[in-house]
């Protein structure tokens, strides 16, 4: 008994194999430093969406919940109802035979990075950062003013707020991350302006799809970034799927040719899903002479989607695409995610989006110390044989295509 006489609460214990028969949609389980926790009733209020909690259903979600959560002890405070036992002390820490010794190492790397603080930011670095975009939008609006629509100044504004659009969204990028601020509701506010006011995109819509690429990065139903809707079909067995079932939205054989197509299709179809102004199509061919200066926000999102999309595909579309096979976190996201070589334009062109693996292992951390990370994160793939993937900017982008 307790100090006052009442009956201890007595812990219950679960296997592997009962554990996970519970990750269903109307029944989920999961285990975070061995305790067992049934997140059915609270998915719907988890704040990074109830999609990314319930993909950990069934599993052990220890390193994913270290992952995205910069401050462990007070979420604890919302898991602590949500506890209903322990693994059975014949249990391993690990699931489906995964390798508890990389396991261990990887989180004694984390733990090596946090007291080298590689999780805590430089404030100087984000707001020069933010600093450099404000200056490019205040440049383009002076531009305007002061000499007017003409057509060089029409083509160089395009190409100044096509760079400032593009480079806050790789800011937005490290605010959705929670990877500048200490406290998350700071991170939370600077986020929605930052994506909301420069980007005109909903913080939420980011949320929720962003922490499920993380959660699973190119895992068909649980990744919606390789979610292509019939329009590509990706990796080794999504094809084969699909021509057992002969399924055939498209001419697959040619996607490599439509693809260079997807972006500008897309964005010539208003949101409104209203047919396009015929007139729109001759904007984009290289006819200057017959351009419209109003058009220029959308010259501005045409030329960003590029940016965007070859920068973001390039790290992931090159490599496994695949079904659910449960790894551990250090080799599912380093198989599904490979590094650009370092240099001060391709840090810049891309965000530090160049070191897509490092950022993956460790989402919450600000992007400047990721080189610092990186011989750490390299060795321990090394010792365990898990392939640690780089290349040059220009053979990534060609890769895409391959």
């Amino acid at each position: 008994g307790g100090e006052a006489g009442e009956p201890e609460a007595q812990v219950r214990f679960y296997t592997w194999e009962e554990i996970q028969k519970h990750n269903l949609r109307t029944d989920k389980w999961l285990v975070i430093e061995r305790k067992v926790y049934n997140v059915t009733k609270w998915a719907n209020s988890h704040p990074g969406g109830q999609r990314v909690i319930s993909h950990c259903a069934g599993e052990d979600a220890t390193d994913a919940f270290q992952a995205f959560h910069i401050n462990p002890t007070l979420v604890q405070k919302f898991l602590k109802p949500l506890l209903i036992g322990e693994l059975s002390p014949g249990e391993p820490s690990q699931d489906r035979d995964k390798n508890s010794q990389l396991v261990e190492d990887f989180r004694t790397l984390r733990k090596t990075a946090e007291d080298m603080n590689l999780f805590r930011a430089n404030p100087l670095f984000f707001s020069l950062y933010l600093g450099h975009i404000i200056a490019m939008e205040v440049l383009a609006w002076f531009m305007v003013s002061y000499f007017g629509t003409g057509w060089i100044t029409t083509l160089i504004l395009a190409c100044i707020l096509t760079t400032s659009q593009a480079q806050a969204g790789w800011l937005q990028h490290d605010f959705g991350h929670l990877s500048v601020f200490k406290k998350s509701s700071w991170n939370h506010i600077v986020h929605k302006f930052i994506i909301g006011h420069l980007k005109g995109a909903s913080a939420n819509w980011w949320n929720h799809r962003h922490f499920q690429h993380h959660a699973k990065p190119n895992i068909f139903k649980k990744d919606p970034d390789v979610n292509m809707l019939h329009i590509f079909v990706l990796g080794d067995t999504q094809p084969v799927e699909y021509g057992k079932k002969k399924l055939k939205y498209l001419p697959y054989n040619h996607q490599h040719e439509y693809f260079f197509l997807s972006d500008l299709l897309s964005f010539l179809v208003p949101c409104s899903h209203t047919l396009p102004d015929p007139n729109t199509f001759m904007h984009f061919f290289p006819l200057w002479s017959r351009l419209d200066p109003s058009r220029v926000p959308q010259a501005i999102l045409f030329l960003e989607s590029h940016w965007f999309v070859w920068v973001t595909q390039m790290n992931h579309i090159p490599m496994e695409i695949d079904c659910e096979k449960h790894r551990d976190w250090l080799s599912s996201q380093v198989a599904a995610t490979c590094n650009i070589e370092q240099s001060f334009f391709n840090d810049w062109f891309t965000g530090h989006l160049n070191f897509q693996i490092e950022h993956h292992l460790f989402p919450t951390m600000p992007r400047h110390n990721f080189w610092k990370v990186k011989p750490l994160v390299k060795s321990l793939c090394s010792k365990y044989g898990v392939q640690y993937e780089e290349k040059p900017l220009g053979k990534a982008f060609v890769d895409i295509v391959g």
